[in-house]
């Protein structure tokens, strides 16, 4: 435990006063105990209940171990209901580490945690094997990236059963006569197509720190269509 992990009798007369301070993350608050209780059930409600044993600071000020830039918004909303205009996927992140469900739930329905949380994750849970291709890509392009500036991975992307006949014989040539690695992608059965998945492959890999991009491969045939090459900038 903390150093300044207080027993439970010391933290119990911080808490019998109304007014509390706070040191979440190097970031200095200051609010009520009615305040952070406001959400029965919430993990705020249950941090600051006269059973839990809190931390405190070298200062005396209660101690919670995370970011501290984003947790005026999460105070804003249980004092007056205020909903964060700006940073929302970081409040969104930290009001689910609160259990502040009212919170999460009003920012899911915004354009941006919508977008983002709700219908790209909807697509991508339905394409199979989606971020374990992710994870392939990477080791794909990290062994190739021995003394190079950059490394490529070709990728083959199959809408439906449909595209994954067209593509069979390329994807056998490519793999067995040519010797290259190919990591596939689908079928899936939702509305995105092709683009779109190749922007959420490009975006997750993004999020990781990786610079990419992508066009299509120089394939002949009726399987041109189906196969890109993703390129790994490393400096």
């Amino acid at each position: 435990l903390s150093p300044w992990c207080k027993s439970k009798r010391a933290s119990n007369e911080k808490l019998m006063s109304p007014v509390v301070e706070l040191n979440v993350g190097g970031e200095f608050y200051t609010t009520t105990v009615g305040t952070l209780r406001k959400l029965p059930g919430s993990k705020l409600a249950e941090m600051f209940s006269s059973s839990a044993k809190a931390c405190m600071d070298s200062e005396g000020r209660f101690f919670i171990d995370r970011s501290g830039t984003y947790f005026g918004p999460i105070l804003d909303f249980l004092r007056s209901g205020q909903l964060p205009t700006q940073h929302i996927p970081e409040v969104y992140r930290e009001a689910q580490f609160y259990e502040i469900k009212p919170l999460v739930k009003l920012l899911e329905d915004t354009p941006k945690i919508f977008g983002e949380q709700v219908a790209r994750k909807q697509f991508l849970l339905r394409v199979p094997g989606y971020s374990e291709n992710l994870e392939l890509m990477v080791r794909l392009a990290r062994a190739e990236a021995m003394a190079a500036r950059s490394s490529t991975v070709l990728v083959c992307v199959i809408r439906n059963e449909e595209d994954a006949v067209h593509c069979m014989d390329a994807l056998r040539t490519l793999e067995e006569a040519n010797k290259k690695s190919v990591v596939k992608f689908g079928p899936w059965k939702a509305a995105p197509d092709i683009s779109d998945l190749l922007d959420c492959v490009k975006m997750d890999i993004e999020a990781q720190g990786y610079q990419v991009s992508y066009k299509r491969y120089p394939y002949r045939g009726k399987a041109a269509n189906y196969f890109y090459t993703f390129l790994f900038t490393w400096w």
